[in-house]
């Protein structure tokens, strides 16, 4: 993996609370996590209830950690747990589109990957913003994917996300300038997209089809996350909001399709130019 910098400036953060999402975000911290646990444990009985699970797929030849702790620098905690967060996201994105075209052994890695990957950087920063663990219900969602139970995949999928939409609440709350910190973590998983992208590669060609899905989710989702900011950062300048959409236009046709072409679109040097190319109009937004 290769070294990221670390971008500086980020405010003092101070903790708020999240708005409630529903009458279990009311409860104490300590309750929540029971409550949850028996509605994931359901789901996933839901899964295993039909035919047999298939096999435990590997890491696709990733380290213990590679996209959590041990793939990223000692970032702030609001950084890392939301670059976090939006990794699982990147995920579930490109698992989801292979589900959709009917290849459950194929989606199973990116199910398996936020857990074994990044949940355990994240779990204690959790704990900071009063957030309830949710490895349970990653664990359901990947059970539902072995199973290749669609009912029950779609309810652990829709339970998931809303997990993943309370803590996103939670940690932006603590942030002064939400689009500044929004746009840090889009750049923080596009550095982890250039990893996952320059890994699939091999002599010219894409030989590690999982690592080439891991990076086209990441795009995928730090398109999506910084498209939420997008009206912010065209208030504060038309030409740096043109500038990074047609860097991340330019990103995302390195992927045609979310199986991959047997030759890259580009070469990684061109990939890391559009991310340079964002990352240099992150100052517009101070």
């Amino acid at each position: 993996m290769k070294k990221r910098k670390i971008w500086a400036g980020l405010g003092t953060a101070v903790l708020v609370a999240a708005p409630a999402a529903s009458q279990s975000a009311l409860l104490p911290i300590q309750s929540q996590p029971r409550i949850e646990a028996k509605a994931d444990q359901t789901l996933l009985q839901l899964a295993q209830h039909q035919g047999h699970a298939a096999p435990a797929a590997t890491a696709g030849g990733e380290g213990e950690g590679g996209e959590g702790e041990g793939g990223a620098p000692q970032l702030p905690p609001a950084l890392h747990l939301y670059r976090g967060i939006e990794m699982i996201r990147g995920h579930l994105l490109v698992g989801a589109e292979l589900i959709e075209a009917g290849r459950w052994p194929d989606a199973l890695p990116h199910f398996l990957h936020p857990e074994e990957e990044i949940y355990a950087s994240i779990r204690d920063q959790l704990k900071s913003y009063n957030v309830a663990p949710f490895q349970v219900a990653l664990k359901a969602l990947s059970q539902t994917v072995k199973a290749k139970n669609k009912d029950a995949y779609v309810r652990a999928r829709a339970a998931l996300d809303e997990r993943l939409a309370a803590a996103e609440t939670a940690v932006r709350g603590t942030e002064a300038n939400g689009p500044y910190f929004v746009y840090e973590t889009a750049l923080e998983v596009l550095q982890q997209a250039a990893d996952e992208y320059e890994e699939a590669i091999e002599k010219g060609r894409i030989a590690n089809v999982v690592e080439y899905q891991d990076a086209r989710g990441f795009v995928l989702e730090a398109d999506r996350l910084l498209s939420t900011i997008m009206p912010a950062i065209a208030a504060k300048s038309a030409d740096t909001a043109k500038t990074v959409q047609a860097s991340l236009n330019d990103l995302k046709s390195i992927f045609p399709s979310v199986i991959p072409p047997k030759q890259p679109v580009k070469d990684i040097g061109q990939f890391l130019s559009d991310v340079s190319k964002i990352e240099l109009q992150l100052g517009n937004l101070r």
